[in-house]
This record gives structure tokens, C-alpha cells and sequence, in this order.
């Protein structure tokens, strides 16, 4: 079976289904006009985009083991018990701070040490402008860090200044925020990131045990993976269960 599209109706064919588009163009050998072409490209770029390589990098082996457990059976996912200073390759650091970007403590004291007290003000400079003076909890950002091999970093808040947030859902929010900001950044920037290096978040000043911080992570990242098609009261409900956080949830 043949089909052909001329310019007045592709602009309907791309609000089609794409991916049966997509292999129709592929096993029915699909003569299509130009415009479509091009716009199946697109869509083709962005899912590779999506693709990212995760790096969930901490000197705790028990954190460690707690991902490997969360995040088993997914290929894009490896776990580092070291420094994120020893791992060779990554495009973008993950800085678990809090909402001023005051980085002198834990991990992004090593990371200002690693990159260089610029960074800070860079990440503050953008606090200053985008959020008034507040990041919320929730949101993430990419700052480009000036290093010629490991070029961004995700700043992320897990909480507004240091405290526990052991009963909340911070870690979920930080790491949908984070994601999200990798995956928008690659949608606009020329320059893309595909290898993402994070720490433990909320693990140490946050006080979230290991076993709920890596479920909270974990859900994070397979959400993103795999968006829903429709949004419903069933699907958000199932959502929320599933990180049992939130609210005064405990």
C-alpha cells in the first residue's frame, strides 16, 4: 500500500500518529512531500535527544546499593560508589543545593572546588535575575560551568536552606525538575547534554533515608521516561501513591 501526501494536507498528517507514520514511511516505503519529511526528522531528533545516559555517582555504598535495587532494568542507568571527580566522561554535574545557590557544603562545596568560586556566582547571578533572589524547590536550571569536558551544571534545590526534609517529596520534585531542565535544554541548545552525573539527593544535610531517597529518584526518572499519553484524576492519583510523599503525607 502506497500513500501521497501533497503540500496543501501535511500539516494534518503531522497531528496523525506520528510513530505510525514513522513506520509506515519505513516498511511501506511512504512517498510523502517534503515539509513532512522534515518535520518526521524533527521528531526523530527529539526522541534521540531523550535518550539519556544517567550516572548516579556517591561514596556510600549503601546509597549505591539502594539504586542498583531501585533502578534495576534500566540500560541508561549506572551506578558509581566514588566521586564524581573520578568519573572520565559527563556533560552535566548535578548540584543538590538549596535555594540561594550558597555552595560551601557537602557536595556543591566539592563541586565550587572542582569547577572553580565562579560557578557560584553564575548560578547565584541567575537565581538573581530568573527568581527574584529564590529558587523554588521544584525548578532546576543550566548554567554552563567553563570546563572544556564536563561544560553544565543542573542547579537544583532539594530544600530552601539546609534542613531535613526527610517526610517530604523534595527528592521527587528535584529530580523531575532536574530531568525536565536537561531534556528542555536539549529541545532549544545546540550543544546537547547526553551524559547526566547526579549525586545522592536529599542523602546527607536532608536527611531522606537511603531507601527513600532511590525510590523517589527512581520514579523520577522512569515518569520521564515514559510520559502518559492523557492526563486523568485515575493517572494522578496512581502518580502520587506511588511517591507517597507530599503534603502532610509521612
Amino acid at each position: 500500500m502506497n500513500f501521497r501526501f501533497n503540500n496543501r494536507n501535511w500539516l494534518s498528517v503531522w497531528f496523525l500518529d506520528r510513530y505510525s507514520i514513522k513506520q509506515s514511511v519505513i516498511s511501506q516505503k511512504l512517498t510523502i512531500c517534503p515539509n513532512v519529511y522534515y518535520f518526521l526528522s524533527l521528531w526523530s531528533i527529539e526522541v534521540k535527544l531523550t535518550d539519556l545516559k544517567l550516572i548516579l555517582v556517591d561514596p556510600i555504598p549503601e546509597l549505591c546499593d539502594e539504586w542498583r535495587q531501585k533502578f534495576d532494568g534500566i540500560e541508561s542507568v549506572s551506578v558509581v560508589n566514588g566521586y564524581f571527580e573520578e568519573l572520565a566522561e559527563f556533560d552535566c554535574m548535578v548540584s543538590a543545593g538549596n535555594s540561594f545557590g550558597l555552595m560551601d557544603g557537602g557536595v556543591d562545596l566539592a563541586i565550587i572546588r572542582y569547577f572553580g568560586l565562579d560557578l557560584m556566582d553564575r548560578v547565584q547571578d541567575y537565581i538573581l535575575q530568573d527568581f527574584r533572589g529564590e529558587q523554588p524547590i521544584g525548578t532546576s536550571f543550566i548554567v554552563r560551568t567553563g570546563h572544556p569536558h564536563h561544560p553544565f551544571l543542573a542547579h537544583t534545590p532539594t530544600m530552601r536552606v539546609p534542613m531535613s526534609i526527610s517526610q517530604t517529596d523534595n527528592v521527587y520534585q528535584a529530580m523531575w525538575a532536574m530531568l525536565l531542565a536537561v531534556w528542555h535544554h536539549n529541545q532549544k541548545e545546540e550543544q546537547k547534554i547526553h551524559i547526566v552525573a547526579c549525586p545522592g539527593l536529599g542523602t546527607a544535610t536532608g536527611k531522606v533515608p537511603f531507601h527513600r531517597a532511590a525510590k523517589q529518584m527512581a520514579l523520577a526518572y522512569k515518569n520521564f521516561l515514559h510520559p502518559p499519553d492523557a492526563i486523568s484524576w485515575p493517572y494522578a492519583i496512581t502518580r502520587q501513591n506511588a511517591i507517597g510523599a507530599g503534603g502532610d503525607l509521612q
